[in-house]
């Protein structure tokens, strides 16, 4: 057994989970990264349906955000049936956990349950090849977000 942490993926239910989640997306997208946090925060956080992967002291390691229905139009063409996967963080110290991939299941799960039958997503560049490990395929050009560079990628549920 190795000494990685346990963890658990649920669905935040409640201001303590919310704020949780975006102190990992404060600490991945704006520290990190260098996103402005103007812009890492929006109007979809209020209707999305947010993850969140909690170490079992209650360390939040990652989270994610799906936005379905009217949410998600802008950003899967227009089709109600798609959702939106996105705002996907997993700190610095749980990568390499399997985090990051158990809150793209959990995501997915909760798409299936809202009788969406795909997911797409706008990945950074870098991440194309841990997208691609979870089914999800590129097209369309890249394009940048927030000064990153930037794939629409899709999977069907």
């Amino acid at each position: 057994m190795g000494l990685s942490p346990a963890y658990t993926v649920r669905v935040a239910e409640d201001l303590a989970d919310r704020e949780a989640c975006f102190s990992v997306r404060k600490e991945v997208f704006v520290a990190e990264q260098g996103v402005a946090e103007d812009i890492e925060y929006d109007a979809y956080d209020a209707v999305a349906v947010h993850v969140l992967a909690v170490r079992e002291d209650g360390v939040p390691l990652g989270t994610g955000r799906l936005l379905h229905g009217e949410a998600a139009a802008g950003k899967t063409g227009g089709d109600p049936a798609v959702g939106s996967l996105g705002r996907l963080a997993v700190s610095r110290e749980a990568r390499g956990l399997g985090v990051g991939a158990a809150l793209v299941r959990a995501i997915e799960d909760e798409a299936r349950a809202r009788g969406l039958t795909a997911v797409d997503l706008h990945a950074q560049t870098h991440a194309l090849g841990f997208y691609e490990r979870l089914g999800y395929e590129a097209y369309g050009p890249e394009f940048p977000d927030a000064g990153i560079p930037h794939r629409a990628m899709r999977r069907a549920l």
